[in-house]
Order: C-alpha cells, then structure tokens, then sequence
C-alpha cells in the first residue's frame, strides 16, 4: 500500500529541529551509490539480537547481582529488566517496521524530533556502541587468556593488556575487533552466518548449564528467596546515585527494593536488542522481520537469563557466590571442573558475537549520519562489491581496536548504558509525535496502548538511569557537549536537509 502524502506536511527546512520526511528516509536508501544490499531474514536479525545480548551478563552478572543485591530474587531482577526493555521494544518495532533505514533510534529521532535530537542521539550511540565493542573486547582477551593459561601457554605481561595500574597493550582485544571489522566489510550476510555458528555454541552451552545445573540444585539454598533488606553501602558525592543526591532515598540491597537495585544492575545484560533495528535497511521485508527479530530475541534471552541464575542460585547459596565467573565456579563447589571448563569456553565464544554486532551497529550509526551529512558523506559511499559502508566499519574498526588494546576502560562501562536508556526514551517519545504527526503512515506494526505504554517506557527508563552514578551523568553530559560542538560548527552547516532548501 503505498503511502499517503495528501496531509503529509513538509519537513522544515530551518532550524535546528527540522524533520526528515519518512518518504524522504526512504528515498534516500534507493541511490544505488549509498544503498545497502538487502540480504537479512527474520532468522537473522532473530540470530543477531540473541548473539549480542547473550555475552557477558549472562557468564558474569548472575553472581555479582545475587551476591551483592537480590540472593535467589535475581531471577525477578531479570524479569524486571526483561520488561523495562519490552516496553522499549515494542516502540522500536512501530519504528523499525514504519521507517525501515539504517540509524536506529537516530534515523527514527530525524524523522519524529527534529535534527538537532538526532544528531544528540546519533552521537549517543556512536559512543555507546564503541566503548561497549572495546569493553566486550577487553573482556573476551581475558577469558582466552585464561583459556592458553589452562593450557600450559601465556602471552607477555606488555601484551596482555593494562593491569594493576601497568600499562600494557591488549593484543588479543585489538585483533580481534580488526578481523571482526574485516568480516563486517565483506558483507552483513557473512556476519550473520559465523554469528549463526557462535551463537548456536554458547546457546548450548548456557542450555547444558540449565539442564546439567537441574540436577544439582538444593532447596535450602533458595531459602530465604527475597533476603530481608539491608542498606546499600553505596557511596558518597559523585559515586552515589543521582536519585540519593537529588531527593536523600537510598537504595537498597535485598528485600523487594533490593530488585529494582538489582534490575538496574543486571540492564546490562539486556543491552543490545535495539542493534537489530540497526539492520532494518539490509532485511529483505523490515517491515514484517524486524518487529519479530526485536521481540523474538528479546524473549528469548529473558526466559534464558531467568533459567540460568535459577539453577546457578539453585547450585550454590547466593552468599558463596562468585563475583569474577559464578556460572564456572558454581561447577566446580559441587566438584565438576569439567564443566565449569565448557562454560569458560562458551563464555569466550559468545563474547565475540557480542563484540561483532556492537561494531555492526555502531558503523550503521556512523553510516546514516554520514549520509545524512551531518558527518562528512565519504564514509557513507558503499564498497563497489560488497555494498557495505566500508571506509567507515574501517574507521571505526581501526579506533575501537586501539581503544580496546590500550585501554582498561572499566569505569566507562555505565556509559554504555546510560547511553542506551537515554536511546530508549528518544525512540518512546518518537513513538508519540510521529503518531499525532503523521497518523496517515501505514504501520506494519503498531505500538498498543499509545500514548501511555510509550510514557510508561519513558518513565521506567528514566528510573533507571536516575540509579546510576552521578559521575556517569557528567561523564555523559561531557560527551554531549562535545558533540552539541561538532554538530554547530560541522553538521548544522554541511547537512542535506539544511543545504536543500
């Protein structure tokens, strides 16, 4: 059905908060000099959210949050987190589906909010997506580290990365972010094909941990599944959250508060669903495929994150957990080091696919803007056989391998999701406007229950950004000033929607 411009208004033209007309998005996408080739399926986009979110949070995160937040009660932590992100989903999805371009939640803030918000959040994820490819990287080098160590090898104390306040060059991080990039370059279908391999092995693997764990589990280590509350130790002035410095609450550890602490924690788990929504250009019928790859990947990987820190919490009393590798370490108190072996091996597997597709979406940004040009329009030109935005998955691959070998990076890490929750409230806020702006769009998927599912997104996103660290909102107010300063003296000039009027 084609669509209706009869009451479709103009963008504007001036000023900061001109629009990009949907049709004109979409325009864009056809000029076979900026155009990338659709190759993507719903199976695919499915492979890609599961392959990024699974990683970290899943090998990690369990121990740090029972231990220290919500005991057997994690398993709640997720599903709060799990729906926190649904709400964001289901926005991204009428998105996604309606406006089927490269960008994500930039190309859907140019087409809802205006130039100058998406510019703001086109730079959000650029960071975003960056620092969590190098940090991903950093921590993938670790668990192979430990991996050559089992095995009798090691690699140099200069090579192996910044510890301990010495200064070292990361050389298994940097690359592998280069041949990550060099696989993004000769195209987005053979990405998704090692990403197939790499997720169908830690998807096993996470699995064997949920059925061999089962068999393992004591009841009195569920006992008492809520612990009763206890003061958070926190810390004061900028290490404290927000919400402390602004209104006095202070969180709490355990009891039922304890789960809100702890689903802000375990978010991190969930970061990367809306990278699927960066592929949307490159699926061969967004409009049905990307809803179900969003939503589909989403489910999944909460029914599996639930499942896991059931059986691990299952396995050994929260008190006793492990902090550095929970899942391995639970193996091992109940006198399976054979196991806990795989789970090493699945852990370094699956980092790589998670380390691969924050690069994807990151270079999609980095693509759309260009093209758009409010960064300079070289690094949007496709390559003459692949059809991928070559010079800038180079680019970017060339700066996130240095950052990832030169630096530790940890204390950066709530960036990247700050990062994503301010990204989440952007495309909820979007959802709206286009909604009372264009209400003639046909909508392959529609968002129910608007306005106030998306004004329910909003309000749990914000929630948990207000958890975090005060220093990690002047951390990320730098970067957008810094940003706001690129986009006055370079994009508000040089931008095709300005320069065409």
């Amino acid at each position: 059905m084609p669509v209706s411009t009869l009451h479709a208004p103009e963008p504007a033209k001036n000023g900061m908060f001109r629009t990009k007309g949907v049709e004109q998005s979409i325009r864009d996408t056809e000029d076979p000099e900026f155009a990338l080739r659709k190759s993507l399926s719903a199976l695919d986009l499915t492979v890609f959210g599961v392959g990024v979110i699974i990683g970290t949070g899943i090998f990690v995160l369990t121990g740090v949050v029972a231990r220290q937040h919500a005991g057997p009660a994690t398993a709640l932590a997720f599903v709060v987190s799990g729906v926190v992100c649904a709400l964001a989903a289901l926005c991204y999805a009428e998105f996604a589906s309606t406006v089927p371009v490269a960008g994500s939640a930039y190309t859907f803030a140019y087409a809802s909010l205006g130039e100058l918000p998406a510019w703001i959040i086109g730079w959000d994820l650029v960071l975003e997506l960056a620092l969590g490819c190098a940090v991903v990287a950093v921590g993938w080098s670790g668990y192979v580290r430990s991996l050559l160590g089992n095995a009798g090898a090691s690699l140099p104390d200069f090579l192996s990365g910044t510890r301990d306040g010495a200064f070292g060059f990361d050389l298994l991080a940097f690359l592998l972010v280069l041949v990550l990039a060099g696989i993004l370059v000769v195209g987005v279908k053979l990405s998704s094909r090692v990403t197939t391999v790499i997720v169908a092995v830690k998807v096993t693997v996470v699995l064997l941990v949920i059925v061999v764990g089962a068999f393992f589990i004591t009841g009195s280590n569920y006992r008492p599944f809520i612990p009763p509350a206890e003061p958070s130790p926190g810390g004061g002035g900028l290490a404290a959250p927000l919400i402390q410095l602004m209104s006095g609450y202070v969180p709490t550890d355990f009891g039922v508060m304890g789960i809100f602490t702890a689903a802000a924690v375990v978010f991190f788990a969930f970061i990367g669903f809306d990278i699927v929504a960066t592929a949307a250009e490159e699926t061969v019928d967004p409009q049905r495929d990307v809803p179900r790859g969003i939503l589909g990947s989403l489910f999944l990987c909460t029914v599996l994150y639930v499942a896991v820190s059931l059986v691990v919490t299952g396995m050994q009393h929260y008190s006793r957990l492990s902090v550095d590798a929970p899942l391995a370490d639970a193996f091992k108190s109940v006198g399976h080091p054979f196991w806990a072996g795989v789970i090493s091996f699945g852990a370094a597997v699956g980092l790589t696919s998670v380390s691969m597709i924050l690069l994807l979406g990151q270079t999609r940004v980095f693509f759309a803007m260009s093209r758009d040009g409010l960064l300079p329009r070289t690094f949007s030109q496709v390559h003459p056989r692949f059809a991928t935005p070559y010079r800038s998955t180079v680019l970017l691959g060339v700066i996130v391998a240095i950052v990832a070998g030169c630096t530790s990076i940890e204390e950066l890490a709530e960036l990247v999701n700050i990062g994503t929750l301010f990204a989440f409230v952007v495309v909820a806020l979007g959802v709206i406007i286009l909604r009372r702006r264009r209400p003639d769009l046909p909508r392959a998927f529609r968002t129910p229950l608007v306005p106030y599912l998306p004004i329910a997104s909003v309000l749990a996103s914000l929630w948990l950004m207000l958890n975090l660290p005060a220093e990690t909102w002047l951390r990320f107010g730098i970067w957008m000033v810094i940003g706001c300063v690129v986009y006055a003296f370079y994009g508000r000039v040089h931008s095709r929607l300005g320069t065409a009027r």
